[in-house]
């Protein structure tokens, strides 16, 4: 099965990415001064967010502007949230849901062959737990030159560039196919995650997987985020997904990892069905 590996994690001015032999990674957000930046006292404070409808990022106080998460931040013996718990119900779910869901796993692969063609997969590099980067799977709904496609729309339409920038996605996407809208919308699209659970990349609960630079909008609650597996699902999805703003997705991730128990997991769980129903809120 060939696939298509694009990776957006490219260096920045202000976000520096180093993978080592060990998962955590040195991710420096925002630079306020030269001494700031040469503090081995990361700056842990909660996030202040502005949830105002004209922004699409969180405003952050002065003094939690810079938030640094450094390899040994919490040692080699660091867990990730939930520990053996919560990647117990991890494999639990992800492998009784790969069981059910193999006919459309093996079906959808044919569709994409039949309707489109081209590559069946799609490969993206997210930030997971501890800084680690990897190939986050899904099956693909955009057209194979996506990116240059993209680019190409934004810089003809400013409104368009304007709901990019504020959230990282488009509701009129002109990279989506027709089949891949239907994914989608019923979020099938995301069934070869359950592949990452499995691998331990992510969860079936946790903070919506992100890319490198939209980890700089996060600010102080990257420490909060770098805590956890990315999630298959979470408090986002069940909360309106894309009919929030960015900045309450990153309220709502660092609520999600401040108040975890096993049990919410559980919940978010049986709440993400229903929520997957709601085709009105999903790209």
């Amino acid at each position: 099965m060939s696939s298509v590996i694009e990776s957006h994690v490219r260096p920045y001015s202000d976000l520096g990415i180093v993978v080592g032999a060990r998962p955590a990674a040195t991710l420096l957000l925002r630079h306020e001064s030269d001494a700031a930046a040469t503090s081995n006292t990361p700056d842990l404070s909660s996030p202040q967010l502005d949830a105002s409808p004209d922004r699409g990022t969180a405003a952050l106080e002065p003094d939690i502007q810079m938030a640094s998460v450094q390899e040994n931040l919490w040692g080699d013996h660091q867990q990730p949230l939930g520990g053996w718990a919560k990647r117990l119900l991890d494999l639990l779910v992800a492998s009784t849901a790969l069981i059910l869901a193999s006919p459309i796993l093996v079906l959808i692969p044919l569709l994409i062959k039949a309707t489109t063609g081209g590559p069946v997969l799609f490969v993206h590099r997210r930030i997971g737990f501890n800084g680690k980067v990897f190939d986050c799977y899904k099956f693909r709904t955009m057209v194979p030159n996506a990116e240059e496609v993209l680019q190409r729309h934004l810089s003809c339409d400013l409104q368009a560039a304007q709901e990019w920038a504020a959230n990282q996605k488009l509701k009129c996407d002109p990279r989506i196919l027709f089949f891949g809208k239907m994914l989608r919308k019923s979020s099938l699209d995301e069934l070869p995650q359950l592949f990452n659970v499995l691998r331990g990349d992510m969860s079936c609960v946790g903070p919506r997987p992100v890319v490198a630079d939209e980890l700089q909008r996060y600010g102080a609650a990257a420490h909060e985020y770098l805590k956890t597996r990315p999630g298959l699902t979470g408090l986002w999805q069940i909360s309106g997904r894309n009919m929030t703003e960015y900045s309450h997705r990153v309220l709502l991730d660092t609520q999600y990892v401040q108040t975890w128990s096993l049990l919410r997991d559980f919940s978010i769980l049986m709440r993400t069905i229903p929520a997957m129903m709601k085709f009105d809120q999903t790209s």
